[in-house]
């Protein structure tokens, strides 16, 4: 596990598998924790890595979106209640139990043994477009949807910093999980936040500073144009390993309908 501070009020935890990303917000004396590390022991440090840094125990969890590996928060912190996106909230109503049986599969395969299994608790959906009340502070909430059908992305408007969720990330194809015109529509989205901010946080993968987050996004919708219009995708540099080749005939069938 990885942590390391982007601003006063703003740490980034990376976690060892798959860099998935957990950023901790807080605002006078209270604090959110966004997203999830993903091994039990990166869990069970969390709570002393916020007293180490003089952060409040966490006053909520939020999660971009209801894939299994942005919810694991709660594992750290049972007490937090979790807000999302009312899509997110949704989904999860409509996949009950989907969470926790993904993440049972991914334990099993790579021999993982947890203390407790996921309970995710009382879940409140939040109005996205929206704000979120953070002490005396608030985070804006931007609808996101293509790589699911649901989710958010979170803005700090005062440390210049966006927490976007699975997209934009410098080591991960945009996998697609929606449709293809909302994943286009999504970086739209995300291309007139990135001018207001200096640092992104993709959901998988290392914070970027907003020049190398403009690069990713011309990559990938360079890369969903092709996908879209029936052309050979190229692979962008970084992002043409056997996983990422992979997940790129997935995109394939799901587009083309085989």
């Amino acid at each position: 596990m990885r942590a390391v501070t982007l601003h006063p009020d703003v740490l980034l935890v990376t976690s060892g598998v798959m860099q998935t990303t957990c950023t901790i917000v807080r605002a006078a004396e209270e604090c959110f924790v966004i997203d999830s590390p993903v091994l039990p022991d990166e869990l069970e440090l969390l709570p002393s890595l916020l007293a180490q840094a003089h952060f409040p125990a966490p006053s909520g969890l939020l999660a971009t979106h209801a894939d299994w590996d942005h919810l694991l928060g709660r594992l750290a912190f049972p007490g937090a209640a979790l807000g999302c996106a009312e899509s997110s909230a949704e989904r999860l109503v409509a996949e009950p139990g989907a969470a926790q049986r993904e993440l049972r599969a991914f334990d099993e395969d790579l021999y993982i043994s947890r203390p407790a299994p996921l309970a995710l608790g009382s879940v409140q959906g939040l109005p996205v477009p929206g704000r979120c009340e953070l002490g005396e502070r608030e985070l804006e909430l931007h609808p996101t949807a293509g790589h699911t059908a649901d989710g958010m992305a979170i803005l700090v408007p005062w440390a210049g910093v966006l927490v976007a969720g699975d997209y934009l990330s410098p080591v991960e194809l945009p996998m697609i999980g929606g449709r293809l015109e909302d994943y286009r529509a999504t970086l739209e989205l995300l291309r007139g936040l990135l001018a207001d901010v200096e640092q992104v946080v993709p959901g998988h993968g290392l914070v970027m500073d907003a020049a190398r987050a403009f690069t990713v996004l011309d990559e990938d919708r360079a890369y969903l144009e092709a996908l879209g219009g029936g052309g050979e995708a190229s692979l962008p540099a970084g992002r043409r390993g056997p996983s990422q080749r992979r997940l790129h005939e997935r995109n394939l069938a799901a587009t083309r309908g085989s």
